[in-house]
């Protein structure tokens, strides 16, 4: 089992939906936390409200950093090594989304996801994963998505981030498991964060001007529960909400009946846009 308590934890992606959930529940277990996002003030703003709920757990530092890049990777790595404090666990958060048709997305906006979303956790991941090795203990997390199992209308490239997300952390799974270091990927559905406002392009915009129905998503703090009793228990693949298990299931084992339910729910979609 991985400890939580005293534990370091550098998570990245820490001012947003996830990230702020992660942040208190690990205070909250006693971990001492690393944080990074693109704005320190903002981070430190959202984390000083987290903290006058939560009086356990430690912030040691607030990394401003700008993952889309491997300059960026470095940067945080040279970052964290010089507070000389040994990572026990990367959790691999941060992540961007947008909804268009693959051909109407502008190129630099699905290039940079595909570097957030994907090549910032095997960057991060290579680079901290050698230390793990050498101490022969540690835990990477990365934090996938259920589109990392299937690909909606509009959602290409973000699966696409995800799908390979997924590769990854099988791989490095098997690389590392032989020196007591493990690796947990996580496939949430969509949940009750910002990510769900994020810009839409071209014609399959309209299909979600009034947003995506919150009805269906799920409780983010829940969903973060689930993601760290994963943690705990070391597991591989942790599908953290009803939707991801039920969707995984049907995808493993019923994919025709999943691709109706999907087709149906897109005609809904585009029934009530045409009204």
């Amino acid at each position: 089992m991985t400890q939580l308590n005293k534990a370091v934890v550098l998570l990245t992606g820490a001012s947003g939906g996830f990230g702020q959930e992660l942040t208190k529940q690990l205070l909250m277990a006693g971990s001492r936390l690393i944080l990074t996002d693109l704005n320190e003030a903002v981070l430190r703003q959202r984390v000083a409200a987290i903290q006058s709920l939560v009086s356990t757990g430690e912030v040691l530092a607030y990394l401003a950093v700008d993952l889309a890049s491997r300059e960026g990777c470095e940067t945080l790595y040279s970052q964290v090594k010089k507070l000389n404090i040994p990572i026990d666990i990367l959790i691999n958060n941060a992540g961007i989304a947008f909804f268009g048709r693959m051909d109407e997305v502008p190129s630099e906006k699905w290039e940079r996801l595909m570097q957030v979303n994907l090549l910032a956790p095997m960057r991060l991941s290579a680079l901290f994963v050698a230390d793990m090795i050498a101490r022969k203990k540690g835990h990477i997390v990365n934090i996938s998505s259920l589109a990392g199992w299937l690909a909606p209308v509009g959602l290409v490239h973000y699966a696409t981030s995800k799908f390979g997300l997924r590769g990854f952390s099988e791989g490095l799974f098997n690389e590392v498991k032989d020196y007591q270091v493990k690796v947990t990927v996580v496939y949430p559905f969509f949940s009750r964060t910002p990510i769900l406002q994020s810009k839409s392009y071209g014609t399959l915009s309209k299909l979600i001007e009034d947003g995506f129905p919150q009805s269906l998503a799920t409780d983010p703090a829940k969903v973060m529960r689930a993601t760290i009793q994963g943690i705990v228990h070391d597991q591989l693949h942790v599908f953290p909400d009803a939707t991801a298990k039920s969707v995984h299931l049907m995808k493993r084992y019923s994919p025709l009946l999943l691709d109706l339910i999907i087709n149906a729910f897109t005609r809904r979609l585009k029934v009530g846009q045409s009204k």
